[in-house]
């Protein structure tokens, strides 16, 4: 937190706040007041009351803090919001038809935004305090606040159907960060809701996440069954989740609203060729130091080996490609459970039956009962 004497009146700070962060490369922003969001903590609650929350346990425990900048922070009186493009330069789906190759969200192609985000906030907060003063914090996306819904209330867009920000000049592909002070800022307007009667987020999800429109189980989401979720993938959803091996853009990419967003800057800067639609057979061969090497500065990294060749091998299953079973196979042997789980999987689906049966034979001791459920239930053919 950084802290200076009031140098300037609240229209003069605001505009200051404003010019540096365009100065930082960012394509959204305003102000919204700490109050802006009262019903945000109600519907937060009754989400996780529904258990669409899944296993991140963090949601009920910092349910109460997310309610209101206020519990977070008691000397805020303002909030920039910041929004930094990262629409993609051609369609992200476009790999999911590549079946032996992996589909990685595109904000995970490159570096981790939290750091290119979080390093643009300190940097303009210390050009900012010291010529308006007050106190200010910074928050991309790790602590208790709720971005979408102060980015709504400070007009950089609107929570469409999928619960994600959409901009009228940006479509779906905002990241976010804020910055609090205890500056009383000038609020800007709220923007309002211009999906209408569009329901192409809603019926470009995979796995059927929203139950209704503005409402999300993440216990269906491929973004969260790829990275938050720690145990096996539900059997019934693995099918579904195709070759997308982190995260999922189809809710995102299917937004009309694109059409009016051009690619991202920094989207172009960071993100790397190696990671666009990955082979399955290169990452399955990933051991433990491979892995952090390869995804260095990634978000990916954070989700750690184990969970990412689980996703891997489902995709590998998923992919039709017989090649791949010598892949699947020699993970029959990793000292994960998780990933052992997943090959017996991946394998039943690409193997005949009397080879699939003379493999499940190899491995009656299986210790682990997770694994041993895998061989239980995947039948002698196509499962």
């Amino acid at each position: 937190m950084l802290r200076g004497s009031r140098l300037l009146d609240p229209a003069g700070a605001k505009a200051l706040l404003v010019a540096l962060a365009r100065e930082e490369g960012f394509d959204s922003l305003g102000v919204a007041a700490p109050g802006a969001i009262p019903q945000a903590g109600t519907r937060l609650q009754q989400w996780v009351a529904e258990g669409h929350h899944g296993d991140m346990d963090w949601m009920p425990e910092t349910a109460e803090r997310r309610a209101s900048p206020r519990h977070l922070w008691p000397k805020v009186q303002a909030v920039l919001m910041l929004g930094l493009n990262y629409g993609p330069d051609e369609d992200p789906r476009r790999s999911l038809s590549e079946r032996s190759r992996g589909t990685i969200s595109v904000y995970a192609r490159g570096d981790d935004y939290h750091e290119l985000i979080k390093g643009k906030l300190k940097r303009i907060c210390s050009r900012f305090v010291p010529r308006a003063g007050g106190e200010v914090k910074v928050f991309v996306d790790t602590a208790p606040l709720m971005e979408k819904p102060l980015a709504e209330a400070a007009g950089l867009g609107w929570q469409g159907k999928h619960t994600n920000l959409v901009s009228r000049e940006k479509g779906s592909w905002l990241l976010l960060g804020a910055i609090a002070t205890s500056l009383a800022l000038p609020a800007d307007s709220p923007e309002r809701d211009h999906c209408g009667s569009c329901r192409a987020c809603l019926d470009a999800c995979p796995t059927g996440a929203f139950p209704a429109p503005y409402r999300i189980d993440a216990r269906r989401c491929v973004s969260y069954l790829t990275i938050e979720h720690r145990g096996p993938i539900p059997r019934d959803l693995r099918a579904a989740i195709g070759n997308r091996i982190y995260g999922c853009d189809d809710c995102l990419a299917a937004c009309p609203w694109n059409k009016f967003a051009q690619a991202g800057r920094e989207a172009r800067l960071a993100a790397r060729d190696e990671n666009r639609a990955p082979p399955l057979a290169e990452l399955a061969r990933l051991d433990d130091a491979a892995f952090r090497a390869r995804f260095t500065k990634s978000p990916i990294k954070r989700t750690g080996r184990t969970r990412f060749l689980r996703n891997v091998l489902i995709a590998i299953g998923n992919s039709g490609d017989r090649d791949l079973i010598p892949e699947a196979e020699r993970l029959l042997a990793d000292e994960a459970p998780l990933i052992r789980g997943a090959a017996v999987w991946a394998l039943s689906r690409l193997m005949d039956g009397p080879a699939f049966a003379r493999i499940k034979a190899l491995h009656a001791q299986e210790p682990d009962a997770d694994v041993q459920a895998e061989w239980f239930n995947a039948r002698e053919r196509n499962v």
